[in-house]
């Protein structure tokens, strides 16, 4: 449910209203806005007197949500979140633009990369320590030593470091990680959603291969239920009847995600495409769509890469195309809303 309150309501009618409300179970949302207040109410409303509400002297408007995610949602929260990373932001009109490798190797790789990507304007670096494969003999990362590792690159550089976590058991080895990604596989590891919820550090969340939209907003719900709103959406592909590609990148997440729901979206078009020479048309699409960032895989070595290789860019390739990108996302943001 959610209540509009009028300009200016009473303090103190205000104070005693969610009071009565958070007495009957009801947790409370409040979103701030220019002209008006949004209280957001979460629990079982079904027995809430929408009438009894309306009559109050600070409602202004009183509607009933049947979405099941709350706190994901745009009614609740009409106005774009913005997560802040260091000196960095997701969201609020900016673009930004994430880079590194797929796996981090060694110190001279993903020190190396990593001034490479912030000298081409990138604002996060990313990079593998843990790495859920679908083979079991395949590299599994270096782990705590590429956590290290990436902390070094930090160090280096002063980016924030991006880097995936596959179990709840890791945490502490990523107290010190600026922002924690939850991969695609990981979407609905509800334990794992759960446990980030109490964390209050970003977290990056990965749609699944075959999640509805609805899926992956209660996803975000489950992160966002244990106190922490600090969740970025990624769409990085989904699987469909198409095998040229790795994934089918689906552009359509960013309007209709950014209508359901207040949270930042990112796109990642390497593993949507699982090709290198494809990845700059799809980052452009990604802006052109109104994306919020890119989380782009970029390797100085790609015909060696331990992981991923042939959907890595290179550092030039990624300069290049990080010029392209920040010139078009200037240009939209002289354009008039279609």
């Amino acid at each position: 449910m959610i209540v509009i309150l009028k300009e200016n309501p009473d303090r103190d009618q205000l104070a005693g209203f969610i009071a009565w409300l958070e007495e009957k179970g009801i947790q409370v949302h409040t979103s701030v806005g220019e002209n008006h207040t949004i209280l957001g109410l979460i629990g079982d409303t079904s027995k809430v007197d929408i009438d009894l509400i309306s009559a109050l002297d600070i409602v202004a408007d009183v509607k009933r949500v049947q979405e099941p995610y709350k706190n994901a949602n745009r009614k609740f929260h009409p106005h774009d979140t913005v997560v802040r990373v260091g000196n960095a932001q997701i969201g609020g009109g900016t673009l930004t633009l994430i880079a590194g490798p797929c796996s981090v190797e060694s110190e001279e790789q993903i020190i190396s990369i990593a001034k490479a990507v912030k000298a081409s304007g990138a604002t996060l670096l990313r990079g593998g320590a843990f790495k859920p494969r679908t083979s079991p003999y395949s590299f599994q990362g270096l782990q705590a030593e590429g956590i290290r590792m990436l902390k070094l690159a930090r160090e280096e550089t002063g980016l924030p470091i991006v880097t995936e976590i596959m179990d709840a058991t890791h945490l502490p080895l990523f107290e010190d990680v600026d922002v924690i990604q939850v991969g695609a596989r990981n979407m609905q590891n509800f334990n794992l959603l759960k446990e980030l919820g109490k964390l209050r550090k970003p977290i990056l969340l990965k749609r699944g291969l075959s999640s509805t939209y609805e899926e992956l907003l209660m996803s975000a719900e489950y992160i966002m239920a244990g106190g922490n709103e600090n969740v970025i959406l990624c769409e990085r592909g989904i699987r469909t009847f198409e095998t040229y590609t790795r994934n089918t990148l689906d552009i359509g997440s960013v309007p209709v995600l950014k209508t359901l729901s207040h949270l930042p979206i990112i796109i990642d078009p390497s593993h949507a495409s699982g090709k290198a020479s494809l990845v700059p048309s799809l980052a452009v699409a990604a802006v052109a769509a109104g994306a919020d960032g890119l989380i782009v895989e970029v390797h100085n070595d790609p015909a060696h890469a331990l992981c991923d290789g042939p959907q890595s860019i290179r550092p030039e390739v990624f300069d290049t195309l990080a010029c392209k990108l920040n010139a078009l996302h200037k240009f939209l943001k002289t354009q008039p809303d279609v």
